[in-house]
């Protein structure tokens, strides 16, 4: 836990500070099993940056790819829906693996055509989160001083 000057964040005092999000909910979950009121706290992200991991170059082939994937996850749940209102058992094989064949070819199709359409633009595939520099816990005034002690304690039972 670092430490920072307790201030005042959504009106409520900090009762701990943390460099990663994981940290802070293992806080508050030992807040939880401390019996602590936990719904008078919250876990506050600040400085905020969004951060793209680019995983690859998109290609046409694995535009396509993807959209087939997707388009058969569809296609398996429209397939799916359907045999739900299938006469006899044996259609909803039938309406399943159709319901995949088809979203995963229509899928494709649209997977490629995407690409295709985007004129060379984003030819990468990535995926985007947000991160905070710091995760506050704050906590109701009321009762902060007590979650504070409760918090050194954790920080002396991981040392």
């Amino acid at each position: 836990m670092t430490e920072h000057p307790p201030t005042a964040a959504v009106g409520r005092p900090v009762v701990g500070s943390y460099p990663t999000y994981t940290g802070a909910q293992r806080a508050v979950d030992f807040l939880s099993d401390s019996k602590f009121p936990v719904e008078r706290t919250a876990i506050i992200g600040t400085d905020l940056r969004m951060v793209e991991t680019v995983l690859g170059r998109l290609t046409r082939g694995r535009a396509t790819l993807a959209g087939a994937g997707s388009g058969a996850w569809f296609g398996l749940l429209v397939g799916l829906l359907l045999s739900l209102f299938a006469a006899s058992s044996h259609h909803v094989l039938v309406l399943m693996a159709s319901g995949l064949l088809y979203g995963a070819a229509f899928g494709a199709v649209f997977g490629f055509a995407g690409h295709a359409l985007s004129g060379g633009h984003r030819d990468f595939a990535s995926r985007s989160q947000i991160v905070a520099a710091r995760y506050d816990v704050v906590a109701d005034a009321e009762v902060a001083e007590e979650a504070k002690n409760l918090l050194i304690k954790l920080g002396w039972r991981e040392d």
